[in-house]
């Protein structure tokens, strides 16, 4: 199964928005899920917080936990609207293009080529 890293806006200037971008992560997320696809959720992070709301947590301590799960994932899906993400987004573009994962826009391009993938794969065997 591919693991899919799936990145877009998580923070913003007010609460509304983050929530705003909470549901698209988790939406599309369910999405990678739903086309057979193995997806990271980086908005699931929020559970960590809801359900220790006494921790104190640190954003570096999240971007570091999603950083360790884009190094083992195989490709990086951007979500719509991920341009403008101040810090995450072109941080994990960065380490995706230094560890050579292919970084995906589109849908249909993704499935297109994990296809192809799994064709040569099949024909080595």
């Amino acid at each position: 199964m591919l693991r899919v890293y799936v990145a877009g806006k998580y923070s913003a200037d007010n609460v509304l928005d983050v929530l705003k971008n909470i549901g698209r992560g988790e939406k599309a997320c369910a999405r990678m899920f739903q086309l057979g696809f193995s997806p990271f959720c980086p908005w699931h992070d929020k559970s960590y917080v809801t359900d220790l709301p006494d921790s104190e947590f640190k954003v570096e301590q999240f971007q570091d936990h999603s950083l360790a799960w884009l190094d083992v994932s195989d490709v990086m899906f951007l979500i719509p609207g991920w341009k403008g993400s101040r810090v995450g987004v072109p941080r994990e573009i960065a380490r995706a293009e230094e560890l050579g994962i292919p970084i995906f826009t589109n849908e249909k391009a993704l499935i297109m080529w994990d296809l192809e993938r799994r064709e040569k794969l099949e024909s080595k065997t």
